[in-house]
């Protein structure tokens, strides 16, 4: 049908709000969502709702609509809220809506730690004033700014703000650890947060508030999404990864990431050619065309082996990058940057 053929877009939202039936919701949802032929992810929860869905322009701009019209939404939702990039109802494999405990997984109840409770909102171009601030700040050996990416390590590691510090975690429910290891490097600082449209920064900088060890806690309202429509050429360097099949949107030609086997520069994700691991891996086509597909050697070896097991069984397994990888770093403090601390 010609819906679903047009190039279209893929949106990412989210509304934090009281939802008093979730269940009610989320059926809606999927009912509007079939309805204009949208395919992506939605999660419900009584704390609001967090989606992302692809479609032709006809229907993402409808489904905009519809949205904004909900009474639950009413005065909360606005139109600046909806993230938009070229792509389509094939970036995703179906449609699913779900009922959760949080619209985006940090494994803290929300009543212990509310959205209430989030950071200032920086506009992109008062976020960028103070990432520009603080590079000049750093190049002057001095700063009492963390800029804190509060992404996963295999987001930050293709594209990441100049001069951040990006947490080695491999999902955002390690990111609360993450702070109560690391407190000392918070204390009396200044933090600027971002991701990549915002949520995260919404109950990340609410966990770190409720630590009172800041002395303030920003963060970037839109996310990276909207500082690239405002700054293609800014802060921002590499690509933006994203949640569905086409693993990054690019807004500037930068690459700073590399290929895992030769160390080429490289910055295009495929999953590891292993059945069962479900890690992303950067190999360049060269490296690629010589059968280096898989994420580490053992998956590499695994791969050769060719696993005899009945199909339909999917196992959830580890290999040595999990293996290896601690699940929350502890930041060493560098000696340059506690003298110029004294």
């Amino acid at each position: 049908h010609a819906m679903g053929s047009k190039v279209g877009e893929v949106l990412l939202y989210y509304c934090y709000c009281e939802v008093k039936d979730p269940e009610k919701l989320c059926a809606w949802q999927k009912a509007l969502c079939q309805h204009l032929h949208l395919t992506g992810k939605i999660r419900v929860a009584s704390e609001g709702i967090n989606g992302t869905v692809g479609g032709s322009k006809v229907a993402t701009s409808l489904y905009i609509e519809v949205m904004l019209s909900q009474p639950l939404f009413k005065n909360i939702l606005c139109r600046e809220d909806f993230k938009s990039s070229a792509g389509g109802a094939h970036c995703f494999p179906d449609l699913r809506v779900g009922v959760f405990k949080e619209i985006v997984p940090m494994g803290i109840d929300p009543k212990i730690v509310s959205y209430k409770e989030t950071g200032i909102h920086l506009s992109p171009q008062e976020f960028h004033r103070e990432v520009e601030q603080y590079l000049s700040q750093v190049s002057q050996g001095q700063s009492d700014t963390i800029l804190l990416d509060c992404r996963n390590f295999y987001e930050s590691k293709i594209g990441q703000f100049q001069g951040c510090l990006a947490p080695d975690i491999r999902k955002f429910s390690y990111f609360p650890s993450y702070i109560d290891e690391n407190l000392e490097l918070f204390k009396d600082k200044r933090v600027l947060m971002y991701c990549t449209g915002g949520i995260r920064c919404e109950r990340g900088s609410a966990y770190l508030r409720s630590k009172a060890v800041c002395r303030e806690v920003y963060q970037l309202k839109g996310g990276i999404h909207k500082y690239l429509e405002e700054f293609p050429d800014g802060f921002y360097r590499g690509k933006l990864f994203v949640f569905d099949d086409r693993y990054a949107i690019c807004s500037n030609e930068d690459i700073i990431s590399a290929c895992r086997y030769c160390g080429a520069l490289w910055d295009q994700y495929k999953l590891c050619s292993s059945q069962h691991c479900r890690q992303l891996v950067l190999t360049c086509p060269s490296c690629c065309n010589k059968g280096l597909t898989a994420c580490c050697p053992v998956c590499q070896e695994k791969g050769l082996k060719v696993t005899s097991r009945a199909s339909g069984q999917t196992l959830k397994e580890e290999c040595e990058c999990t293996r290896r990888r601690p699940r929350v770093p502890i930041e060493r403090v560098s000696q340059r940057r506690l003298d110029t601390e004294k």
